[in-house]
């Protein structure tokens, strides 16, 4: 399983990432320096005071375009010393006293620091000599100006707006622009941050279905590489750990065996009811001992994993309990596909069907998919599981005394290998109580 596939020096992740960033830093300030050269400069609003008198007269100069605007308001922090000369200068033109006219600059579309002038120590404006003149005077950018008519109305006008200009249509569609060459970058970043992770998640995911797969390829970056080689030093230490303990309960059940032959061999002269009652379990330890031997066996040697069709295999389980008499069915229905190990999995079935039939006589079996899944279903019409019992049915040699004793046989290692296999393939298994009766297991196996 390979981290990342590169060509030459592994340099770092570190050094990828910020080369990556650079770039694209760099692509960013390179399309702002354009944008200086590819969009027109912003060309301000110029009128004469002789145009806005004439709007205010209501003959409107051809050439200028305004509105009247009843709603718009004059800012009264936004005065400023050229609105002392263009006021008079407008009231010139128009030949009206000045308390007729009101001029200034609309409010800033954000709140914006007041400049405070001292009209004292200004000096006072220079009034145009004539109203030819003071129709001369230039006003640049917005305004507002008020003209109080003769019936006592304010009539407001101020330059019309259609939108957004020609420069900020411009700016707007070089930042989209920009954003559109950035994004392939950011792609890659966020890209070469999660592909590690996801790999990683992966490969802990593979390891809690098969504790001995084959260890990362510690390929990529210097960062990647050593992640990868911690990774698989945790999961041969994980390995050898389990193997120890197994190999420990293997080793005594097996030596327990030789005490038991001795302990056979001394019963032979011993009274015919002692005898029997020794012997019995003499038999019952050594099943045990057998029993952990096989669950040993089972759960620590690597499996062999190929597509297998899991109805052939419940149907070779079902079959063979049935020729010996047992009351077992299997649901017919189409081939589920499963990639697993043939061995374990038949013992996984065998084990369930088995206690069925030995807790309750009659088993059902059937076979489908939940939620993507392959799903294996074993139902029996037996007494059940008490429910404080039924999240410790899968410990190894429990065993639920109120419905499930020695008189039935049975080491309760059964369950705990139907688990050990089914989380080994990458599934689970759950028991619970049916409500007309008998217990049912649901396996989910990938499929």
């Amino acid at each position: 399983m390979k981290l990342f596939r590169s060509s030459g020096a592994q340099s770092p992740l570190f050094l990828r990432i910020f080369l990556v960033m650079l770039a694209c830093l760099a692509i960013v300030q390179l399309l702002n320096f354009a944008l200086s050269f590819a969009v027109p400069t912003p060309a301000q609003r110029v009128v004469t005071v002789g145009q806005i008198a004439h709007a205010l007269h209501g003959t409107p100069d051809s050439g200028i375009d305004l509105e009247i605007a009843p709603d718009a308001k004059i800012d009264p922090v936004s005065w400023a010393p050229r609105a002392d000369r263009i006021r008079p200068s407008l009231a010139m033109a128009m030949g009206v006293p000045l308390d007729r006219i009101r001029f200034g600059f609309p409010p800033p579309v954000y709140p914006q620091r007041p400049i405070v002038y001292d009209r004292a120590s200004l000096p006072p404006p220079v009034l145009p000599a004539s109203a030819s003149e003071a129709r001369d005077v230039i006003v640049i950018g917005d305004f507002v100006a008020s003209f109080r008519q003769d019936n006592g109305e304010w009539l407001t006008i101020r330059p019309a707006s259609h939108g957004l200009a020609t420069w900020q249509w411009m700016s707007l569609l070089w930042l989209l622009v920009g954003a559109a060459a950035v994004v392939p970058f950011a792609w890659m970043l966020a890209h070469r941050l999660a592909k590690p992770i996801g790999a990683f998640a992966a490969a802990a995911e593979r390891l809690g279905r098969d504790p001995r797969a084959a260890p990362l390829a510690m390929t990529g970056p210097a960062e990647i590489a050593e992640a990868a080689a911690a990774f698989n030093q945790m999961q041969a230490r994980l390995n050898r750990y389990v193997d120890d303990r197994a190999m420990v309960i293997a080793a005594v059940a097996h030596d327990l065996r030789t005490p038991l032959m001795r302990l056979e061999l001394r019963l032979e002269n011993a009274p015919d009811a002692i005898r029997r009652a020794c012997e019995q379990d003499v038999r019952e330890m050594e099943a045990m001992i057998a029993a952990t031997l096989a669950f040993v066996r089972d759960t620590s040697q690597p499996a062999t994993r190929r597509p297998l069709d899991l109805r052939s295999l419940a149907e070779t389980v079902t079959d063979e309990l049935a020729d010996q008499g047992s009351a077992v069915t299997l649901v017919p229905g189409s081939p589920i596909v499963v990639d697993g190990n043939p061995v374990a999995l038949k013992a996984l079935l065998s084990n369930l069907v088995g206690n069925a039939l030995k807790y309750a006589g009659s088993a059902d079996v059937s076979l489908g998919h939940s939620e993507g899944q392959a799903l294996i279903e074993v139902r029996d019409e037996g007494p059940g599981i008490s429910p404080e019992d039924l999240d410790r049915v899968f410990e190894p040699f429990f065993r639920g005394e109120r419905s499930r004793n020695r008189d039935t046989g049975g080491i309760g290692l059964g369950l705990a290998s139907v688990r050990a296999v089914a989380r080994a393939h990458g599934g689970d298994v759950t028991v619970e109580n049916r409500p007309e009766g008998g217990l049912l297991a649901r396996v989910l196996l990938p499929a």
